[in-house]
């Protein structure tokens, strides 16, 4: 994950798909469990992967579909924090929050991030 900067760009570059039609799934800390929220551009937040596609691409103009993992509890390091597994009640949650993932990944392709914005923030 943290390297996927150059596999991205090198398939973007083969199959001649610009940055900006490029979608980004990855884990937040900024948002809550359970919150998901698409977007276009934007900082990395200290996210290694983000950061090697910002890079490797020249830009950080892509999409973003962000899934909220919260904040690490106390004092935590976030770094041990991404990697520890999810609680027995956010692992009930998964499925759900998967699909909603998923089914805002295809809002997006087919029709495009500002749609997808107005459909499922307000939920």
């Amino acid at each position: 994950m943290n390297l996927l900067g150059t596999p991205t760009a090198s398939l973007a570059a083969f199959y001649k798909i610009p940055p900006e039609r490029i979608v980004a799934i990855h884990d937040d800390l900024d948002l809550d469990f359970g919150t998901v929220r698409a977007k276009i551009g934007g900082g990395e937040g200290g996210h290694n992967g983000l950061r090697s596609m910002s890079k490797s691409l020249g830009t950080k103009d892509y999409i973003r579909v962000r899934f909220g993992i919260g904040r690490p509890p106390g004092r935590m390091d976030p770094a041990d924090y991404v990697l520890s597994d999810f609680s027995a009640s956010e692992r009930k949650e998964l499925d759900f929050l998967v699909d909603r993932a998923s089914d805002m990944v295809e809002s997006v392709v087919e029709h495009g991030v500002e749609p997808t914005q107005n459909r499922y923030h307000a939920l």
